[in-house]
């Protein structure tokens, strides 16, 4: 079967660029993702990085939902430790209402933000977090199909707007608790390669033994999101993919800084720790001229048994990252 590749957009907001800018460069990127044939456009949810403008994904869908017309557009993911079930449910299916067939919603459980930002959005003390994690995915999808077991306090509940089509839920991860979590619930598992490289395909083998069928999802579905620098040459390549692998050296939120240019990347002194996480974060990406990529993304899409991946591109140059795809596309549809 052949491959299949959709778009993981995290909005970033190069050195030098506004958060308007970067929210206009998605838009712009999901007309050219749809045009050149891949499966979906899910953006991610991120809070307290001025560097990333991919803070409400339920917003930006709608955006990019009413600027394309067929392609598959999604949460990669809400952050749903964050937020109640019904209110989740509500947003995406109305979002479902507007755009039937098409929504898919990614949960995940990362906080997405700093010990403070995550604080706020918490808001007041003893909210419920990670720890109800489990159950708040129950009711999310009780609330999606109208399906809260006997006895639930909510049971009687019904989100809304009612009918319709419910989106397709996603259960997004890089762990071993994430595959059996989606495994346990009979829901769709997304593998994040590019957070965590080693040991995804015993993730996502042990997801498969134990996945537990239930009414939306009969049979096992995965897919994986790998992070993807593709240039006409090697070299150039490297060059473009330095200033995200700098970036990511620190933590996410207000310390996380600018994503600069390759030329301010490569002038920046490091320590030993960060050369060792500079090549740990490199190890994660796939990096290359088109023929280098589409081999290292067809032994991942192997490795780990599945049919479709979801790259996530993130350079200083907007233009390079929409020449990434191209290439992408170019080369695993050749003749389209």
């Amino acid at each position: 079967m052949a491959l299949v590749l959709s778009v993981l957009d995290q909005s970033p907001v190069p050195d030098g660029s506004t958060p308007a800018e970067a929210l206009r460069s998605s838009i712009a990127l999901a007309r050219a993702a749809e045009g050149m044939g891949y499966r979906r456009y899910w953006v991610a949810e991120h809070h307290g990085t001025g560097s990333l403008a991919a803070t409400a994904p339920e917003v930006v869908i709608g955006a990019v939902a009413a600027a394309t017309t067929t392609i598959r557009v999604g949460a990669g993911g809400v952050l749903l430790s964050h937020y109640s079930p019904l209110k989740v449910a509500e947003v995406f299916r109305t979002l479902s209402a507007f755009y039937p067939g098409r929504i898919d919603l990614g949960v995940g459980r990362t906080p997405g933000a700093d010990p403070v930002t995550e604080a706020a959005l918490q808001y007041l003390p003893g909210v419920p977090g990670d720890e109800r994690y489990v159950d708040k995915v129950v009711d999310l999808v009780g609330f999606l199909h109208d399906r809260l077991d006997p006895g639930h306090p909510f049971e009687a509940v019904r989100a809304m707007p009612g009918g319709g089509v419910a989106p397709a839920v996603w259960m997004l991860g890089s762990s071993s608790h994430s595959g059996a979590v989606a495994a346990y619930l009979g829901q769709r598992f997304a593998f994040a390669h590019f957070i965590t490289s080693a040991f995804g395909p015993q993730v996502l083998a042990a997801y498969r033994r134990g996945f537990q069928p239930s009414a939306e999802v009969p049979a096992p579905e995965a897919m994986v999101a790998v992070a993807v620098m593709c240039a006409e040459t090697d070299a150039e390549a490297e060059r473009l993919a330095l200033p995200a692998a700098v970036w990511k050296l620190r933590p996410e939120g207000t310390a996380r800084g600018a994503l600069v240019s390759p030329e301010e990347a490569a002038a920046r002194p490091l320590t030993a720790l960060e050369e060792a996480k500079l090549a740990q974060s490199r190890a994660a990406t796939v990096v290359g001229s088109p023929r280098r990529v589409r081999q290292e993304l067809t032994a991942i899409a192997t490795g780990f048994g599945v049919d479709e991946l979801v790259v996530l591109t993130v350079c200083h140059d907007p233009l390079a990252r929409l020449r990434s795809y191209e290439l992408l596309a170019e080369v695993f549809t050749p003749d389209r």
